[in-house]
């Protein structure tokens, strides 16, 4: 099983995070110069599988796309070009710098380090392939529930 990948594209900066070989949590990775990207993919690619790109595709508070898309639609259409094998999954990432800084906040991280851009795009990223993990393994639980087994879970503990 192959590792996913979190994208917080910018049209400076594109944050990146990796999920876990079991893709149960994500991690900031790093932070590259949008015209690198291309580059930076296929050296990473040479080391490690990915099974899906996550890009977080940004809304606006009524759900329509939001102008930074006439940026992201390109760059999800070179993405499917360079790497036709590997699925993009779109994710709202409204709100992730936000929560991503209060994330850094939480954390300790000193005022200074805090005003670092390209920090908060990578746990922006991470924020955005987390909420994905989080969504399909509620997905899976729905489906595991629904086709159930027509057995109830016993309660094995000793019963002194």
């Amino acid at each position: 099983m192959g590792r996913l990948m979190g994208i917080d594209f910018g049209t400076k900066r594109i944050g990146v995070a990796v999920s876990d070989p079991l893709n149960i949590f994500a991690s900031p990775l790093t932070t590259v110069r949008n015209h690198e990207f291309g580059e930076f993919l296929k050296e990473y690619l040479k080391t490690e599988t990915i099974d899906g790109f996550i890009v977080g595709y940004p809304r606006t508070m009524n759900n329509q796309a939001s102008e930074v898309v006439n940026h992201i639609n390109p760059f999800i259409r070179k993405l499917n070009k360079a790497f036709p094998e590997i699925p993009v999954h779109l994710v709202d990432e409204r709100f992730t710098s936000g929560m991503a800084f209060n994330a850094m906040i939480e954390g300790g991280v000193k005022k200074k380090q805090r005003s670092n851009k390209a920090m908060v795009d990578k746990i922006s990223a991470a924020i955005i392939l987390q909420s994905f993990l989080d969504r399909e393994k509620r997905k899976k639980g729905t489906e595991h529930r629904a086709q159930g087994t027509g057995h109830r879970a016993r309660d094995t503990r000793d019963k002194k």
